[in-house]
């Protein structure tokens, strides 16, 4: 299929319901995918917009199934909340995404695809104010579009550079899924990307010692002792794909899972490293840039047999052929 690359393409309809008035009325889809808003706006001046990203994959017996779409509810409350923007009830916020995709399943991708329908509902604050004060009404909307992953569907280890910018401030925006959060990481990405390199590594905003986040991925490594590990830092995102990738490595694979920090000039425990997040899923990664001293990973133009079991078991549960291990999974008739 042409259109499967990281990239929006047009489906049939997408979901929107307003807040006016502190009420929500009721949501309708509609197959206008352009907005008209005022120029004063509180998204458009004061950044008042938060969103999610889940994907729902083509079973084998060509059913749909939404992978865990409560935690997303759940993660975009927290979102919504820390911007003062009423939250979308979790039963309200799966609906509103299953009817999404219940009116657009012609394009979910084939099984056995590299493919997936990527989800992305938002809020966005669409009141006038010229002061910097939450908007009077909101938006909240969810558009569908067929994608592959970020990376080209593929597990071929990546080169990073190790950034001298800062994604989030120390106790400020990080865990929180915001537009904001994206936009201060796109310089560094470029720079990165100029360099030659796939894209960059965020360091900690207090010491710029300590491993963070790849871009718009979480991290995790594979130590020599078989302990996955995973940065411990308030101002990471907190991914649904690396939640569900420590309950593969603890649950299917008897591996010990560790929080902690791992420190950029410290990294000769890890035998495996990679990137995850519902766009890009899992890519490993080969080395790392900081300063000019490239570390590479053991595993270096290969992925590594921990990093593949994870890739495996994960979208083998995306797509039908592994069972839900602890109701992750909505499925569309």
């Amino acid at each position: 299929m042409s259109y499967l690359k990281f990239q929006y393409s047009k489906t049939d309809y997408n979901y929107v319901q307003y807040h006016r008035d502190g009420t929500w009325d009721d949501g309708k889809l509609i197959s206008k995918d352009s907005l008209e808003l005022p120029t004063m706006a509180t998204v458009l001046h004061y950044g008042q917009e938060a969103f999610e990203g889940l994907k729902a994959f083509r079973r084998k017996d060509g059913k749909v199934q939404i992978f865990r779409p409560y935690e997303n509810a759940k993660r975009f409350q927290a979102s919504c909340e820390y911007l003062l923007m009423p939250k979308v009830d979790i039963e309200d916020f799966v609906e509103a995404v299953v009817k999404t995709v219940e009116a657009n399943l012609k394009h979910v991708p084939e099984y056995g695809s590299e493919g997936s329908l990527y989800i992305r509902p938002y809020m966005i604050g669409v009141g006038e104010t010229l002061a910097p004060t939450p908007s009077p009404s909101y938006l909240f909307g969810v558009i569908v579009t067929p994608v592959e992953t970020l990376f080209n569907g593929s597990l071929k280890p990546v080169n990073l550079w190790v950034s001298n910018y800062d994604r989030v401030a120390p106790q400020g925006t990080g865990q929180y899924k915001l537009g904001g959060n994206y936009a201060a990481s796109m310089f560094a990405q470029n720079i990165a990307r100029k360099k030659g390199y796939d894209d960059c590594l965020f360091l900690d905003p207090s010491t710029h010692t300590k491993v963070e986040e790849v871009g718009a991925a979480n991290f995790f490594g594979i130590s020599k002792d078989n302990i996955y590990i995973t940065p411990n830092s308030p101002s990471i995102l907190k991914s649904i794909t690396n939640m569900s990738l420590k309950y593969i490595a603890k649950n299917f694979l008897g591996m010990t899972i560790s929080s902690d920090n791992i420190y950029i000039d410290k990294l000769d425990h890890l035998v495996e490293a990679g990137a995850c997040g519902t766009a890009a899923i899992i890519t490993p990664i080969r080395s790392l840039d900081y300063h000019d001293n490239v570390h590479v990973f053991p595993t270096q133009d290969t992925v590594g047999s921990v990093t593949q079991k994870l890739y495996d078991i994960l979208t083998g549960i995306q797509k039908g052929d592994i069972d839900d291990p602890d109701d992750w999974l909505v499925v569309v008739d």
